[in-house]
């Protein structure tokens, strides 16, 4: 199962116990760009991945939560991958997990009764499930125990178990704006660059912005912005790393002048840029960046 330009679909196949963490490990997977379904019935699952796949999504990476059944899921999911790999699709299984009375825990914290619980107690509730999804557990490529693991560690086993092709593990947005506007509210890090002669005092500059070559060229050529704009390259990557291992996989930066038209549009297009050109060991881009200016034009 190949898109037109000929690339091989991955169809990740995430089940296991309730209350294991199988919408957590959903939920990383998408932030990391798979397309996922959640609860969809097996049954239905190859014309959703067909139809995924074909759509104007042209999405190569497929993650379907699946959730136990009846006494056939085992048999019905192992037919189902046979099915898919048959078409050319690359399929995987991962099955969370957690120990009985880590489950017991968890639902009475939510105050939910388990799946298979019927009129039966909780205990025999997992203890059904549990069976049921034996053999699924065993055929899994991958199987995470979730029950001393924090949302953070459960985020870095799933990205090192299944990490991005893209080897981009940080989106970063720089965004540039005037102090006399307010701050932004949505900002990880704020840069003042006030300290930089202001473009706005000069005559010939004063109606271009700093996306235009005379601006530009003048805010960059003063002596302390390269320096100034290379040491920020370096506090960034420090505070990315201690992102990525807290699980984050988004930062915004804030770039600030007095009026958001002539010094942090400048500095916001060369910073990024900058963040653009860096690349990890194996020379693939270390970040995705996007730059955006919150108050050009609005003077």
């Amino acid at each position: 199962m190949t898109d037109p330009e000929g690339a091989t679909t991955t169809v990740l196949f995430v089940t296991g116990m309730s209350g294991a963490g199988r919408t957590s490990v959903a939920n990383v997977l998408e932030d990391d760009g798979w397309y996922v379904a959640d609860n969809v019935p097996v049954s239905v699952i190859a014309q959703v991945v067909d139809g995924v796949r074909t759509s104007e999504l042209g999405a190569q990476k497929i993650a379907m939560v699946v959730r136990p059944t009846g006494p056939t899921f085992a048999e019905d999911l192992a037919q189902l991958r046979g099915d898919l790999a048959d078409g050319g699709a690359h399929t995987n299984l991962l099955f969370v997990d957690a120990s009985d009375p880590v489950l017991i825990r968890r639902f009475e914290q939510v105050r939910r009764r388990h799946p298979l619980q019927g009129s039966g107690t909780l205990s025999e509730g997992i203890d059904a499930e549990r069976e049921m999804l034996a053999g699924v557990r065993a055929d899994a490529e991958t199987v995470i125990d979730t029950s001393d693991l924090s949302a953070t560690r459960l985020r870095s086993m799933v990205a090192n178990a299944f990490p991005s092709k893209t080897g981009q593990g940080l989106t970063i947005a720089v965004q540039s704006f005037g102090f006399k506007y307010g701050l932004p509210i949505d900002c990880d890090l704020v840069a003042d660059v006030r300290f930089l002669p202001n473009p706005y005092w000069i005559p010939e500059l004063r109606d271009h912005n700093g996306r235009e070559a005379p601006v530009r060229d003048y805010v960059l050529g003063q002596p302390d912005a390269s320096e100034y704009l290379r040491r920020y390259v370096e506090l960034v990557d420090i505070v990315a790393r201690g992102y990525l291992r807290e699980g984050k996989g988004y930062m915004t930066i804030g770039i600030g002048c007095t009026g958001g038209k002539h010094r942090s549009v400048a500095m916001t297009e060369e910073l990024k840029r900058r963040l653009a050109a860096e690349t990890d060991d194996d020379g693939r881009p270390r970040y995705e960046v996007q730059s955006t200016h919150r108050d050009l034009g609005r003077e």
